[in-house]
């Protein structure tokens, strides 16, 4: 893996998980991991999140507007990055706060509980993290994550067949 610094990035369709990190004098950033790299940005995750909305033409606060509208949810709600995409990443913790790590989805492969009440999260590509949540809650933001990517693929087939019928 590569281990560098970097100022701007978007999450892309490679990028799996976007951990929030804390340097010597306390100052959140972020490791960011995609299928075959590795490396570290300044900024925490909730804002390379935010850019990363805000270059598909949203933002953060508009993506939470939305994902709430949709479902309901109100607190660590899912979002999509970006529709055409397929793009949809969940927090796990507020996403309000700057040490807040988003994971994509679809690269999860299975979570498993640890005794001192963490959990692994192994991804597809055979990478895994250990994160501070319970399995409880990070079983829950998974089906609160694929809960909102049915209803809007769901949307999208709809609003397709309607083209289709105008055609």
């Amino acid at each position: 893996m590569t281990y560098i610094r970097m100022e701007d990035y978007e999450i892309n369709s490679h990028t799996m998980a976007l951990l929030a990190k804390e340097n010597e004098d306390g100052q959140v950033y972020t490791e960011v991991l995609e299928l075959g790299d590795r490396f570290d940005m300044t900024k925490c995750p909730s804002d390379i999140v935010d850019d990363s909305c805000r270059y598909f033409a949203s933002s953060l606060e508009g993506r939470l507007a939305g994902t709430k509208q949709v479902t309901n949810y109100t607190h660590k709600p899912p979002i999509v990055v970006s529709e055409a995409m397929s793009i949809y990443f969940f927090p796990i913790i507020s996403p309000k706060r700057k040490d807040c790590t988003w994971i994509a989805h679809k690269y999860v492969l299975t979570y498993v509980s640890e005794p001192d009440h963490t959990i692994t999260v192994h991804f597809t590509n055979g990478e895994s993290v250990n994160l501070p949540v319970s399995y409880g809650m990070f079983a829950n933001q998974i089906q609160r994550a694929a809960h909102l990517q049915v209803i809007l693929q769901d949307r999208f087939r709809q609003a397709d067949r309607i083209a289709e019928t105008f055609s």
